[in-house]
């Protein structure tokens, strides 16, 4: 099974009530298709950086889910349907090993910075001429 983040954002117009009876409807969704819900996050009204159907704020709402690919599906199909959904996205996240193995092979790629040669060696930098440009006083 693979796991995804769903984010959408729902009109600020809604009472409380519906706000979390729509909430615990997408919620129902990842259940009913043998998913596991993860994390529920809600962030509550928020500015958006842009208007979107007229509203510059949205009740912000995030799941973390575990399942298969039909979940993501079916939760968009819903959003599409629901006039308060303004928006919505959902990511596929990598397991956390691959992305600890991807971390320690773009390490092992990088190579290694050498020493400075010399211990007056400025780093390659070319020594520049006293004047007044330089802040420095000319005799």
């Amino acid at each position: 099974m693979k796991i995804y983040e769903t984010g959408f954002l729902l009109a600020p117009n809604l009472s409380e009530d519906d706000t979390e009876k729509l909430i615990s409807q997408m919620a129902e969704v990842v259940s009913q298709r043998e998913g596991k819900l993860i994390r529920q996050e809600k962030w509550g009204k928020r500015r958006m950086a842009y208007s979107i159907k007229r509203w510059t704020e949205a009740f912000y709402v995030f799941f973390h889910y575990e399942g298969k690919p039909d979940i993501p599906v079916e939760l968009e199909r819903r959003f599409k349907q629901t006039d308060a959904v303004l928006r919505y996205l959902t990511l596929q996240k990598e397991p956390r090993e691959a992305t600890r193995r991807k971390r320690k092979k773009a390490a092992a790629a990088e190579p290694r910075e050498a020493a400075p040669e010399a211990a007056g060696d400025r780093g390659g930098a070319e020594p520049r001429p006293a004047g007044p440009e330089s802040g420095e006083e000319v005799k």
